[in-house]
């Protein structure tokens, strides 16, 4: 029989003053089948885990999941729930979605269990070079305005996705977006927040402003928005298909967007695109095959901080033990800088990818760490030395296929420019460029970006799960974490959501952002060790936000689990019930 991680906890205790400390502690392995619940009388999780014989869609806009759920309930697949999903998210958390930005994903075929990888990153413009940008007066990429822009790949790849794994008529996909942008739907909070951050970005651009400050302010909590224009853009799409987007009325609108603004993308450039299907890359770790996307993502980061803190005894030491997050501390720093010196597009660029995710690799890294001080200066390793040859939502359906998605505008509002006629807002991965000649990350024709979307998936025995957290440069980080504390500590995937996380948002450096949950003895001792700290709220966006599904084969039961740093939930599909009321 297979064995299993067990629903793990964290095991609360109060020391002397009152202060909080977490203790993470792995129960023993089980049969299969049987994962068990966590000891009362409490336990440090605020939710529990959804879970269903039937399809689930975990999503950071609780309407979005519900969308995803009820096209599994008409007969859809993972594939179509996490395409309905992605595309009501644009329209639900506009800030952060949209077809004017770029896809990921990873699907898990239940039956054969094939991964498939998709890569749906657009590329610069042909007339885009670092020469172009110079004599504009640029000494770095710019963040925003139009030559922050490259091709969105958010369309195509709904459609590569829907050609392959899709079930339901492509139009039915689109209905729920096109019925929340028409009639409107009420802002939640962490999505109003967000977007009253960005409201200086959207000023700059009198049709972004048109289109996202209608009342002269962003949405307030509770208030009702409505985006008639973005609703003709999905209804476009939803009967002509891509070609709309890429060659038709939304393409020519973009064109004459980017025309108006100096930027320098062609007829071609938008027509020409089309994504990748790729290869998942992997380690293994405690007994878990963990799968990430490779470069130009930035998934090897995760795989290379993992292979680092295999070389440490962290189950043994515990979740909250101050070595625990200096080793994690540390590896991020190492892992970061070869994602800096190393990333680009594969397809222009040599990246020692094998060799970056390698156990040799992750051993010399390893070696590098002084348990005594902590490192605020790491350069990139050797990795090519190691090498042999030379990428947030998710949904499970009934019968155990996950498909794995990310799909964002990168910063808040992208590029902060709309198109004015369709309110599509286009995404600035372009910004991620560089200007150095002889980097694989260099700017180029037709080229793509280091990305910073990475969906993520691990198994082990007869569980299968697909995850991911958002949020820019703390995703591998993320992800990271959110493995060990499945594979360390034994904790369920609600558990391991919400447990408390850092983050660097930065290449390098030692200064990290901390939750407050964090016990002041871990803060401490990091300190003390020469690292910078500053402590964030307990549940702080600067996390990211996160979402899992997790199918157990052996019993047919699916687990969802929703982070509590978005607005989103787990969302269990619905059974079909006849005219009575009665199963069909």
């Amino acid at each position: 029989m297979q064995t299993r991680v067990a629903a793990g906890v964290l095991a609360l205790a109060v020391a002397a003053g009152g202060q909080v400390v977490l203790r993470g502690r792995a129960q023993a392995p089980t049969s299969a089948g049987a994962i068990q619940p966590q000891p009362l009388p409490g336990r440090t999780q605020a939710r529990s885990m959804v879970i269903s014989k039937l399809g689930i869609v975990a999503a950071s806009q609780t309407l979005a999941a519900q969308a995803g759920a009820q096209i599994l309930a008409e007969g859809g697949s993972a594939a179509d729930a996490a395409i309905a999903a992605n595309i009501t998210l644009g329209v639900v958390e506009p800030m952060m979605n949209g077809m004017g930005g770029d896809l990921f994903a990873i699907e898990w075929d239940a039956k054969s269990g094939h991964l498939s990888g998709l890569n749906s990153s657009g590329w610069a413009p042909e007339h885009e070079t670092p020469d172009y940008l110079r004599a504009k007066g640029y000494k770095e990429m710019p963040g925003a305005g139009i030559d922050s822009v490259t091709v969105p790949g958010a369309v195509r790849g709904w459609e590569a996705l829907h050609a392959k794994f899709g079930k339901l008529p492509w139009a039915a996909l689109f209905q729920p977006a096109i019925y929340y942008a028409t009639h409107g739907y009420p802002v939640t909070e962490w999505i109003s927040a967000e977007w009253q951050s960005a409201q200086q970005k959207l000023e700059r651009d009198p049709a972004a402003k048109a289109e996202f400050m209608p009342e002269g302010h962003t949405p307030r909590v509770g208030e009702v928005f409505r985006n008639p224009s973005y609703a003709r853009a999905l209804e476009l799409v939803a009967a002509k298909g891509p070609a709309a987007f890429y060659d038709g009325d939304i393409a020519r609108a973009i064109l004459a967007t980017e025309k108006r603004l100096g930027g320098v993308m062609s007829a071609e450039d938008l027509a020409d695109f089309r994504p990748e299907w790729v290869q998942p890359i992997s380690t293994a770790y405690h007994g878990w095959s963990v799968y990430e996307l490779p470069p130009n993502t930035q998934g090897f980061g995760a795989l290379e901080m993992l292979n680092i803190f295999a070389h440490f005894p962290l189950a043994q030491w515990g979740f909250a033990d101050p070595r625990t997050f200096f080793v994690k501390t540390e590896a991020q720093k190492l892992a970061y800088a070869d994602l800096r010196a190393y990333d680009g597009d594969p397809r222009m660029a040599k990246i020692p990818v094998t060799g970056l995710i390698s156990k040799a690799y992750g051993e010399a890294r390893a070696a590098q760490i002084d348990m005594n001080r902590a490192n605020c200066s790491t350069p990139p390793g050797d990795a090519a030395r190691f090498n042999s040859d030379t990428v947030y939502l998710t949904a499970v359906d009934a019968d155990g296929n996950i498909v794995s998605l990310i799909q964002s505008l990168f910063s808040e509002f992208g590029s902060g420019v709309v198109v004015p006629e369709y309110g599509i807002t286009l995404q600035n991965r372009g910004s991620l460029f560089v200007l150095t000649p002889g980097h694989p990350d260099v700017l180029a024709p037709h080229k793509r970006p280091f990305h910073t979307l990475i969906p993520g998936f691990m198994q082990k025995g007869d569980l299968h799960m697909g995850f991911g957290i958002m949020g820019g440069l703390n995703q591998a980080q993320a992800h990271a974490q959110f493995v060990s504390d499945i594979a360390d500590d034994g904790m369920d995937i609600q558990a391991a959501m919400e447990a408390p996380r850092f983050t660097n948002l930065s290449f390098g450096g030692c200064t990290f952002q901390v939750e407050n949950r964090i016990p002041r003895a871990v803060r401490d001792a990091l300190q003390a060790k020469g690292d910078t700290l500053r402590l964030v709220n307990a549940y702080s966006d600067h996390m990211g936000g996160g979402q899992a599904v997790m199918h157990d084969s052996a019993t047919g039961v699916n687990y969802g689990a929703s982070d509590p740093r978005k607005d989103g939930e787990a969302v269990p599909q619905p059974p079909a019930l006849g005219p009575k009321g009665g199963g069909k």
